[in-house]
């Protein structure tokens, strides 16, 4: 079905082609293919139609614009050219016999070379005839002819400037002449076998003197110029117009003013080496006018690395003029590098970008508000229909003014950066200071000294803000090109037309009412640009009004049209009024509106002085475009021809080119304000590969801008993304900081993060470059998300290289590179940091339970934890025996990064270090809690699983041990009598164990149960952390669930057999939704519904959690039932073997003793060695064995204590009985009460009453150990006694 076009057209309309890319780049680079108008894209062949007698003037002008378009490809000929010699083979030894095609073939690669120097030389000989013919018409006593015309007069500067530079060019080009005598040198060995190279030879030696002498092209301009008859009269009319528009600033691009500054010294050079009156001249121009240019302007720019100085022109010019020798006072101007201290460092002050930048930065603001306020007024002015005719005229007005001004604004500083350049080009930097360690003073090239080395911080600064303030008006201008244009053209007809129907009516009935010849220039003035059309639909009383008004009336009124003058007409215009003011005659003096003898009055003097000056800003103004386009071109910042050559080099090192020093400096520098601006240097390089292409012709020049582009943004990103990912970071560990800690301190401030804008960055998806539009959010996206990826992986590194102590710290960088990621998250579509994170982790697998830290968590506690942990019960921490390990540990070194990897800056890392500090002495609660929210549900049960098999094997591997114990006790070991006391106690238990031969046995059964006791305690911590998170987690799920406590502490459903409030919230929600037949898609809120009802499901059966402790101890039990029979044998007689019994409680209360008996003997002590843990273990074995009651009662310790304690209570018969072993009873002490402690630990933790030992009924016959089932644990897959 076809869509009607009204609705499709409706539709369109709906579309949106913006979006939200802020603009921090300049003007688009696009592909001209058409003339400006400022280039006469008709070459005034229209000027013939309004006949004035300028035929012959626009035939000559036409002449010399294709002149000077043809010289400037010369000039880029030149510029461009690079020495074939370098690039030429060499001839080995072994190829001799084929040096004659060598020749040949070299020939013909330069012979292609030198005839472009051949043409030049042509093209030059001919361009300096016709530019003087035509100097020469202006100058015969017999004129007949009109002219010059201001367009001529700039059309013979801009030929005679092309010539100086190309002088300037084959002067500083030192391969040219190299080139040349290769040349020569293969022609004279090619040459022998041909014939008739007369004619050739002759042209060789042409060239040779051509491109050997100095100045050869301005010294055949001058033999051209007074060849016939002298052109003082058209030379000195020259000086007096480029000395007027310096003085009164009258160009109004810069291009235009660096010309006059150019040619202003060889005019005058030229103009005095007359032989007729060489000082005729400064009677029309006094010398200190002229001294005053050049000392205001010693250094002017050339070519973007060629600069040339006026003082230094006139100097060398002196030597081939005689005549002009004599001008001391010019003479003694001093050159740049001449330059007396004094004024050496005043200089500095007019060139120096830093010295103005205040003032910039003023008008900048100032512009840009006053820009924006005139662009909504003629917005508002377009909406509006049938507005009023003087509002209309002021609001165009006003923007014409606007434009003006912003031309002039973009014209003086891009005028800046050009002339700070040949400031810095012609001084040097005399001291480089390296920036890296390995360079030396004889590594620095010349351009390293002028580019890399001359500009300061600050100036770097101020070149950057500069750029980004041309960049700015520039885009600004261009992108409202079309929507001023209406205006533009509406106020440049309405001058014209204002002038020429008032401001002339009003001088022909006043001021030359009487005289004829101006009368007649005055008309044709009008007959050339009068638009009476204009004035067609005026009513027609105001018409009769205006006719009848004689004198007094207000002049004509015409409504404007956009249409505007041609090129041809503002020419003729020019010359018209230069007619009027001037009457042709060229020696007057006072210049063109300084004629004090002129009998016009000064009122209409003024205003034609005024219309003159306007005519000239128009024709830029109609060449809008172009003319933005070159006022906002800096692709000079980057070329480096001249130094390339000087250098001998095939290209510098990015860190020499300017734009991207400026990039660099930007990021380095860190400003918040400039970080906006920092793509606007690349800009530099769109106006450079331009410039290549369109102006140099030159694709060699393109591609080394391509590749330097291609790595200094790819540097770039990389750099940018590493200060976003700083910034970011430093941000959230300042978030992160204890605030009591940065209150306390007198230098909190240094902890802080500066907000920086990288918002603006972060948008920009089209960035162009070349050509080429890059997604740099994209870029930027991809980057961060390999960046945290490599820091996530040096956090587990540097976990991996340290002991189990360093969760806390890994938990706490973990914690700020999460944060880091949310606060980017916000401005940047990255991936989610727990998908990174399980990456990293290698547990993206559904069916994958462990990960890479469960894993190294458990390897650190096998490998090192474990065998080398003690454990402090009083404290509940883990900490490092101080004896020396008894399992040595291998482990990665620590890996180096940067601080970013860290928290950023250095501050912040000591002050999170400082508190990292705080638990990496030691192992407790606090790192359960890290291990706990850093494994997570997914990865936890693994660890626990893997900690409980290790009690498995550790029985397993004590069973052997404790068997070999076991065979080494004696037959019969009885009570310890009381009538010894403790040092006969100690006598017989050292007797009964006879265990000296199995030291490393023992020691090894001693570091299995206490690794046992460390697991177990470890479980312990883990219960108690567990049971926290479980509370936690239930106060904040019970009110969506409907759960509340009841009066017994139970947990009772607020609804009895209702759903939930979180079930029945949504419930109502989609009923609603679907019973509103306004509302699009209620399957969603359907599917919304059944997931509440599922996630009340999910969170209802994960309440009823168990306790890891109980857990831990059941799969002990259930690990000891196989070694029951070994450990615990039943008494053969019914009743408790007192003597002969060798249970493990046995085996642990002998080493038990012997352990404490080390522990005072021994330093370091058994204690600072093993710790608490060996009770731990001991202790739980036994009780979960059932042996409690006989440990408590036949221990070697507590015997002992037994018997001192009787002893005490006679102390007072033997004062001396117990002296000696106090230190010994009171470790005994210690031992019991915290064996009594863990005893009733387990009692309430794991009641067994199937546990119990052999015991004696009330009426006396024995109860044997009967198996029961162990108390309900949560753990459905807890291990069954005999499964």
């Amino acid at each position: 079905m076809a869509v009607p076009v009204e609705e499709a057209i409706a539709a369109l309309s709906t579309f949106s082609l913006e979006d939200d890319q802020p603009e921090v780049q300049g003007p688009a680079v696009w592909v001209s293919t058409e003339r400006g108008a400022t280039n006469s894209p008709i070459e005034y062949s229209d000027v013939y139609a309004y006949r004035l007698s300028l035929s012959e003037d626009t035939k000559a002008l036409n002449q010399l614009n294709t002149l000077i378009q043809e010289g400037k490809e010369m000039e880029s000929v030149l510029y461009t050219y690079r020495s074939c010699v370098k690039a030429l083979p060499q001839l080995p030894d072994s190829m001799k016999q084929s040096q004659a095609e060598l020749y040949l073939e070299t020939y013909q690669v330069l012979d292609l070379e030198m005839s472009r120097l051949r043409e030049i030389q042509r093209w030059q000989a001919t361009a300096a005839s016709k530019l003087a013919a035509d100097m020469q018409r202006f100058s015969r006593p017999e004129r007949r002819i009109n002219g010059p015309t201001v367009t001529h007069l700039w059309s013979m500067l801009r030929l005679l400037d092309v010539l100086v530079q190309l002088d300037h060019l084959k002067n500083a080009k030192a391969s040219i002449p190299n080139d040349f005598s290769w040349y020569k040198r293969t022609f004279t060995q090619v040459s022998v076998q041909w014939q008739d190279t007369d004619s050739m030879r002759e042209e060789l030696d042409d060239l040779q003197i051509f491109l050997s002498t100095r100045w050869a092209i301005l010294l055949n301009l001058h033999v051209e110029m007074f060849r016939v008859n002298n052109v003082e009269d058209i030379l000195q009319v020259l000086i007096v117009f480029a000395v007027e528009s310096l003085e009164l600033d009258f160009a109004l691009l810069f291009p235009e003013r660096h010309i006059l500054l150019r040619v202003l010294p060889v005019l005058v050079v030229l103009a005095t080496s007359s032989e007729k009156d060489s000082e005729s001249l400064y009677k029309r121009v006094k010398i200190n006018r002229l001294i005053n240019i050049f000392k205001n302007d010693p250094v002017i720019p050339a070519f973007p690395d060629l600069h040339l100085s006026p003082a230094a022109i006139l100097k060398e010019l002196s030597m081939y003029f005689p005549k002009f020798s004599v001008q001391t006072r010019l003479l003694t101007l001093p050159a740049p590098h001449e330059l007396p201290p004094r004024e050496v460092q005043e200089y500095p002050r007019h060139y120096l970008m830093v010295n103005h930048i205040g003032a910039i930065r003023t008008e900048h603001d100032d512009f840009t508000i006053r820009f924006a306020s005139s662009m909504n007024q003629l917005v508002l002015l377009k909406s509006i229909d049938g507005a009023d005719i003087e509002w209309c005229k002021d609001v165009k007005g006003n923007m014409y003014d606007m434009v003006v001004e912003g031309f002039q604004l973009l014209s003086r500083w891009t005028a800046r950066i050009w002339e700070q350049c040949a400031w810095k080009f012609s001084h040097p930097c005399r001291d480089p200071v390296p920036t890296d360690s390995h360079e030396t003073s004889l590594s620095f090239s010349d351009y390293e000294k002028v580019v890399r080395y001359n500009y300061s911080a600050e100036e770097r600064k101020a070149l950057v803000e500069l750029v980004g303030y041309i960049k700015s008006i520039g885009s600004m201008m261009q992108r409202c090109d079309t929507l001023v244009a209406d205006a533009l053209w509406e106020t440049i007809h309405t001058e014209v037309q204002d002038f020429v129907q008032n401001t002339l009516a009003t001088m022909l009935r006043t001021t030359f009412r009487k005289k004829k010849d101006l009368s007649r220039i005055l008309s044709d003035m009008r007959t050339l640009s009068a638009d009476w059309m204009a004035n067609t639909s005026k009513p027609e009383s105001e018409l009769q009004s205006s006719n009848h008004g004689g004198e007094e009336s207000k002049g004509n009124f015409f409504y404007p049209r956009p249409v505007a003058p041609t090129t041809a007409q503002v020419h003729c215009l020019q010359f018209l009024i230069y007619e009027v003011v001037s009457g042709g005659n060229m020696r007057k003096p006072g210049g063109l509106f300084g004629n004090s003898s002129s009998e016009i009055p000064a009122h209409d003097l003024k205003q034609l002085e005024t219309f003159f000056y306007k005519l000239s800003f128009f024709l830029h103004i109609l060449d809008y475009t172009a003319t933005v386009a070159t006022l906002t071109d800096l692709g000079f910042l980057w070329f480096r021809e001249f130094y390339l050559e000087s250098s001998r080099v095939i290209q510098f090192p990015i860190e020499c080119s300017l734009p991207w020093m400026l990039v660099d400096h930007v990021i380095e520098l860190q400003n918040a304000g400039l970080l906006e601006s920092v793509l606007m240097p690349f800009d530099i390089y769109n106006d450079s590969a331009q410039h290549s292409l369109v102006v140099l012709k030159q694709r060699f020049l393109y591609d080394e801008i391509e590749a330097e582009v291609d790595n200094c943004f790819d540097i770039f990103v990389g750099k940018l993304c590493d200060t976003i990912f700083t910034h970011y970071k430093s941000w959230a560990a300042s978030e992160l900081l204890d605030p009591s800690f940065l209150f306390a301190l007198d230098s909190g401030e240094k902890f802080s993060t500066q907000p920086m804008r990288f918002t603006v960055l972060l948008k920009m998806t089209r960035v162009k470059l070349l050509g080429r539009t890059i997604n740099l959010r994209s870029l930027i996206a991809e980057r961060m998300n390999k960046v945290f990826r490599e820091n996530i992986e040096f956090l587990f590194d540097r976990f991996e290289s340290q002991d189990l102590c360093a969760i806390v710290e890994l938990e706490k960088l973990l914690g700020i590179l999460q944060l880091a990621h949310e606060l980017l998250s916000k401005d940047l579509s990255i991936d989610s940091f727990s998908l990174m994170l399980n990456e990293m982790q290698e547990n993206i697998s559904l069916v994958s339970y462990s990960s890479r830290l469960a894993s190294q968590i458990w390897t650190e506690m096998q490998n090192d934890f474990l065998p080398n942990f003690i454990l402090c019960n009083t404290t509940q921490r883990f900490v490092r025996s101080s004896k020396v390990p008894l399992v040595p540990v291998q482990k990665p070194s620590v890996p180096y990064a940067k601080p970013n990897f860290y928290c950023g800056t250095q501050d912040l890392n000591s002050a999170h270090q400082n508190f990292a500090r705080l638990h990496n002495a030691f192992f407790g609660l606090p790192h359960v809690f890290s291990i706990v929210r850093l494994l997570g549900s997914r990865s936890l049960p693994w660890l626990i699983r893997a900690l409980l098999d290790h009690i498995s094997n550790k029985i397993t591997t004590l069973e052997p041990l404790i068997t070999g114990l076991q065979e080494a006790l004696p037959k019969s070991i009885g009570l310890l009598p009381f009538d010894g006391g403790v040092t006969g106690c100690k006598r017989l238990v050292k007797e009964h164990l006879k265990w000296q031969s199995k030291s490393e046995l023992k020691a090894e059964v001693i570091r299995g149960i206490k690794e046992i006791g460390s697991i177990l305690y470890w479980m312990g911590l883990l219960d108690i952390v567990l049971r926290e998170v479980d509370t936690t987690h239930f106060m904040q799920t019970a009110p969506w669930l409907g759960l509340i406590p009841g009066a017994d502490g139970q947990i009772l459903q607020s609804q009895e057999g209702g759903d939930s409030p979180i079930a029945t919230l949504f419930k109502s929600g989609t009923a609603a939704a679907v019973s509103n037949p306004s509302r699009s898609h209620p399957t969603s809120f359907q599917t919304i519904s059944k997931q509440a009802e599922a996630a009340d499901l999910l969170y209802r059966a994960n309440i009823n959690t168990g306790s890891v402790l109980e857990y831990a101890l059941a799969f002990t039990s259930a690990a000891l039932d196989k070694y029951c029979s070994k450990w615990s044998a039943a008494p053969k007689t019914g009743f408790i073997d007192i003597t002969t019994s060798k249970d493990f409680y046995r085996i642990f209360s002998g080493l038990q003793i012997e352990y404490l008996e080390e522990s005072i003997q021994v330093a370091p002590s058994n204690h600072e060695v093993l710790g608490d843990s060996v009770a731990w273990g001991g202790c739980t074995i036994i009780y979960l064995l059932g042996q409690q009651l006989h440990f408590e009662l036949f221990d070697f310790s507590y015997q002992v204590l037994n018997v001192a304690e009787a002893e005490a209570a006679a102390i007072t018969r033997n004062p001396h009985s117990v002296q000696g072993w106090e230190v010994l009873l009171e470790a005994m002490k210690k031992a019991r009460r915290l064996n009594n402690h863990v005893f009733s630990m387990l009692k309430a933790r794991c009641p067994l009453e199937d546990k119990q030992a052999c015991a004696i009924k009330q009426s006396g016959a024995p109860l044997h150990r009967i198996k029961f089932e162990n108390t309900v644990s949560a753990f459905e897959t807890l291990p069954q006694k005999g499964a």
